[in-house]
């Protein structure tokens, strides 16, 4: 159901960003609200001293672009707005996760933190815990999204989070690595496992994966899906329209385990954290890594990464498989993350200011200072950017469907489903038979 949507989405984006002066408008004001107008910082010299918490996911040491963003962005409010005071707490992707989930349970939310869309949002706003933001879509905020995007963050006729980025999972490669061994570009999957056997028959690691975190390994096998069984195959089954028995799901199930049979994935995948495994293809251990493109930013613009390395970092279209039904423009993405508000915040009003001049000064600063793809308009037709962020760019313009990531657009306990049973489909714990029956299941029973 997501697909048309992000159609018409990239569309726009395209437009969106290249198109000269589409229309920044900064931080004007806005009818006297004090998120927005930067004149309103000796007004607030004198009034009562506010703390707003704000939970994220990018700490300095693995997202160190968004991380100084983040830090810009919150020095520059607080020295407009004097009376108030961002107290941050940074934690991992994982984390992150687990810790949201336990300061739910107690409805202890931070004032403001970072959430997915669609599926993963589904049980914060049914337990009232997210506060609607659409008020600030039609203030400051009203025109400045790219089309498409904050619909994903939309539930019953409200919306409850606020989109920053837009991102799609190409594979990433080591061009000197490929070099070496004499290796193309993959534009087939026999091609692909081609390159597999070179390099692991040279000792080298082919891919790193990190498939602790689930939800890494969860990316391949939706590729794999996307390309054997076609894309309408695997949204309806995701949406219970259709099956993941379908003949081509379960082949996809089993490639994975072919992949695995084949040395493809880092030595421990399935014990490894996303961030250990980033750590061997950063560190040239492993010469392919498939990730979205949040991680651009390590790629491009981190000086703490050698420039030898940045330069030496390419990426490719997931291959098409022979008899499969998918385009190789067929692309996992969507959304990135959003920021919420928590319903019972001390400091709600306040917390929305914050979100609202957040959002407004991302857009602004995470092009050129993280190489991040914004979910608002932002003009680049004057900007300098590296070569793989437009390349990546375009491609994404030029997508013939992008569906939305499985642990996003399920139901958390059927996400949670799909998690385990990707977990142990890798380590070959389970069937791709008894894979296919259980997702089929827990779809079904809504969870």
């Amino acid at each position: 159901m997501f697909n048309k949507k992000w159609t018409v989405l990239l569309l726009t984006l395209s437009l969106a960003l290249f198109a000269a002066g589409c229309g920044q408008s900064g931080n004007g004001g806005n009818g006297g609200n004090e998120s927005a107008g930067e004149s309103q910082g000796g007004a607030n010299e004198g009034a009562e001293k506010i703390t707003i918490n704000f939970m994220h996911l990018w700490p300095e040491g693995v997202s160190a672009g968004q991380n100084k963003i983040v830090n810009q962005i919150i020095t520059e409010y607080q020295t407009e707005h004097p009376n108030v005071t961002i107290k941050q707490e940074v934690l991992e992707n994982e984390q992150y996760k687990n810790k949201l989930k336990v300061l739910s349970a107690s409805n202890e939310l931070p004032d403001v933190g970072v959430t997915w869309a669609a599926g993963f949002l589904q049980p914060y706003v049914d337990g009232q815990l997210f506060a609607p933001v659409d008020d600030l879509l039609s203030g400051e905020l009203n025109g400045k999204f790219v089309a498409g995007t904050t619909e994903a963050y939309a539930i019953g006729g409200k919306t409850y989070a606020l989109p920053l980025e837009f991102n799609i999972a190409p594979i990433y490669y080591n061009k000197a690595i490929f070099e070496k061994y004499k290796l193309e570009i993959p534009q087939t999957y026999d091609q692909f496992k081609a390159v597999v056997k070179t390099l692991s028959d040279n000792g080298v690691a082919p891919i790193a994966l990190g498939n602790k975190d689930r939800w890494t390994g969860s990316l391949w096998y939706m590729y794999l899906a996307d390309r054997i069984a076609g894309q309408e195959a695997l949204t309806h089954a995701f949406s219970g329209a259709g099956s993941f028995k379908d003949e081509g799901l379960v082949k996809a199930a089993a490639e994975v385990q072919s992949l695995v049979d084949s040395n493809a994935f880092i030595k421990g995948f399935n014990g490894l954290s996303n961030e250990e495994a980033k750590s061997e293809f950063l560190n040239e251990k492993a010469a392919m890594y498939m990730m979205g493109t949040w991680e651009l930013p390590n790629f491009t613009t981190n000086e703490d990464i050698p420039q030898e390395f940045r330069d030496s970092v390419g990426f490719f279209k997931f291959p098409t498989v022979d008899g499969g039904k998918g385009n190789i423009d067929s692309w996992v993405g969507g959304p990135g993350v959003g920021l919420f508000v928590a319903e019972n915040s001390k400091v709600k009003e306040e917390a929305k200011a914050f979100v609202e001049y957040f959002v407004t000064k991302w857009g602004d600063q995470s092009v050129t200072g993280a190489g991040v793809i914004p979910a608002t308009k932002v003009d680049t037709a004057s900007l300098q950017l590296p070569q793989l962020y437009i390349d990546l760019f375009n491609e994404m313009n030029q997508a013939s469907s992008i569906t939305l990531f499985a642990d996003v657009q399920l139901q958390a306990n059927a996400a949670e489903t799909h998690l385990n049973m990707i977990q142990a489909l890798f380590g070959k714990e389970t069937t791709p038979e008894k894979f296919s029956e259980e997702h089929d299941t827990a779809v079904s029973q809504g969870k």
